[in-house]
C-alpha cells in the first residue's frame, strides 16, 4: 500500500508561486512513485476554480469562504489568516484522524497544523516547507520551537535559506534540508509554446516582468528606470509586465505620469506564461526578496537573458553568481541601469555562454528530480530517527 503524503498549503492570492510549488509536487510524486500518493487538502475552496489534474486527487475540508476572504495589503491578509485559521482548525483535524494520512507537508499558514501537532499526539509525520522570507518575532520562534520535536523533516528553498535557518538554532541541523521545487516540465512548456494567440511580437526587443503587483516585487524600480533611458539605451524596446495585485492602479498612474504608456504595457494575468518568456529577449526580475525566484527558473528555459535583484534568497544561487545572468544591488536604481549597460554592451557568444549555464544549473528544478530528492531526504531522516 502507497504512503499518503498530504499537502498543506491554502492561498488566498491565486498569483502566489507557493501554489504552483503545491500543485507540481504533487504531480511529480503520482507521476513517478510506487511508494507514495500526494493528496492536496483544499481547505477552503482556494482550489476550487482551478484545472483538476488528473494525476492530483483532492479532499476538500470546507466551507468554501476562498472568495469571500479580504485580499492585498497586510491588514487584509491578517484577517484572511484568521478567517482560514478558525474556519479550519477543528477540521483539519478530523481529517487527519479520518484520513490518517503518512505524512503531512505543510507551507503557508504553517501556524495552524503547528499549533494542532503541540497539542494533539498524531501518527502523521510533519514535513514542514519554510516559504518566503519568514519574520521570526517572538510568536512564530516560541511556536517553531514547541514544534520542533514533532517535525521530521525541514525543506528550504536555497542553501541560503538553509544555512540561515541552521544560524537561528531553533531546529537541529541534521534535519533541515534543501528541496528545490519543481518549477517546470518540459513537455508543459513545449505545448504552450504552439500556441499561436500571440499578443506581442516575436522577439522584438521585448522585456518582460512577471509577478504580482505587490511592494515585493518592486516593479517601480523598472518603470523609474526606463525613463531615464527609454531614449538612450533602451529606444527600441517595449516593457510587458504580466500580474496582477493591489499595486496596479499606483503603477498604471506611475507609467501614465513618465509619458511611457506607449512602450510600458500592464498585461494582467496570463495563464500561459510560457508564450510570453518565449516571445521575449529579456527577462528582469526586481524583487527586493524571493523563494527562490521561480520566474527566474521559467525564463532561463524559455531562452531568456535574465537581469535581476541580487535579493534573498534565490537569484544568486540560480544564476551562479552571475554567470547564468546579471545581477544588479538590490533596490539600487543606479546599479540597475549600469547592469543594463553592461547587458546592451555584451556579445552574442557571451550572452549564448550565460543562458548555457543557466539552463545547466536549473536542471534540479524539474519535477523528477524533485520527487527523487524528497523520496531520498524523507528516507534519510526515517532510517537516522
Amino acid at each position: 500500500m502507497k504512503k499518503k503524503i498530504f499537502y498543506w498549503g491554502p492561498f488566498t492570492d491565486k498569483g502566489i508561486g507557493t501554489k504552483k510549488a503545491i500543485l507540481n509536487s504533487a504531480k511529480s510524486i503520482n507521476k513517478y512513485s510506487s511508494s507514495y500518493e500526494a493528496v492536496i487538502i483544499n481547505a477552503i475552496g482556494e482550489w476550487n476554480n482551478e484545472k483538476k489534474n488528473e494525476n492530483v486527487k483532492y479532499l476538500s475540508l470546507g466551507p468554501n469562504i476562498f472568495d469571500g476572504l479580504p485580499r492585498y495589503g497586510f491588514i487584509k491578509s491578517r484577517l484572511a489568516f484568521i478567517q482560514i485559521f478558525f474556519a479550519s482548525f477543528f477540521k483539519l483535524k478530523k481529517l487527519i484522524l479520518k484520513e490518517k494520512p503518512d505524512y503531512l507537508m505543510i507551507h503557508l499558514i504553517s501556524s495552524l497544523p503547528l499549533i494542532l501537532f503541540i497539542l494533539f499526539n498524531f501518527k502523521t509525520k510533519l514535513l514542514f516547507r519554510v516559504s518566503g522570507k519568514p519574520n521570526l518575532n517572538f510568536i512564530r520562534s516560541l511556536l517553531w520551537k514547541l514544534s520542533s520535536h514533532k517535525i521530521q523533516n525541514i525543506f528550504c528553498n536555497t542553501k541560503e535559506q538553509r544555512d540561515e535557518l541552521i544560524k537561528n538554532k531553533i531546529f537541529l541541523p541534521e534535519k533541515i534540508d534543501v528541496l528545490y521545487d519543481p518549477i517546470f516540465s518540459i513537455r508543459n512548456i513545449l505545448k504552450e509554446r504552439k500556441q499561436t494567440n500571440f499578443d506581442i511580437k516575436f522577439k522584438k526587443n521585448n522585456i518582460l516582468l512577471v509577478g504580482r503587483l505587490t511592494r515585493q516585487k518592486n516593479f517601480e524600480l523598472m518603470i523609474k528606470a526606463f525613463r531615464d533611458l527609454r531614449n538612450k539605451e533602451l529606444k527600441n524596446f517595449k516593457v510587458y509586465i504580466l500580474g496582477e495585485g493591489e499595486l496596479m492602479d499606483k503603477l498604471k498612474k506611475l507609467i501614465e505620469n513618465y509619458n511611457l504608456s506607449d512602450c510600458i504595457f500592464l498585461l494582467g494575468s496570463k495563464k500561459n506564461v510560457n508564450k510570453y518568456y518565449y516571445t521575449s529577449k529579456i527577462f528582469i526580475m526586481t524583487s527586493l526578496w524571493e523563494d527562490p525566484g521561480f520566474v527566474l527558473i521559467e525564463s532561463a528555459i524559455n531562452n531568456c537573458s535574465i537581469i535581476s535583484s541580487d535579493c534573498k534568497s534565490g537569484p544568486r544561487e540560480i544564476l551562479e553568481n552571475g554567470s547564468g545572468g546579471f545581477l544588479f544591488k538590490n533596490n539600487d536604481i543606479g546599479s540597475f541601469k549600469e547592469i543594463i549597460t553592461r547587458y546592451l554592451n555584451s556579445n552574442d557568444q557571451e550572452l549564448k555562454q550565460m543562458k548555457i549555464n543557466v539552463k545547466k544549473n536549473i536542471r534540479k528544478y524539474s519535477l523528477l528530480k524533485h520527487y527523487l530528492l524528497l523520496k531520498e531526504l524523507i528516507l534519510k531522516q526515517e532510517n537516522n530517527a
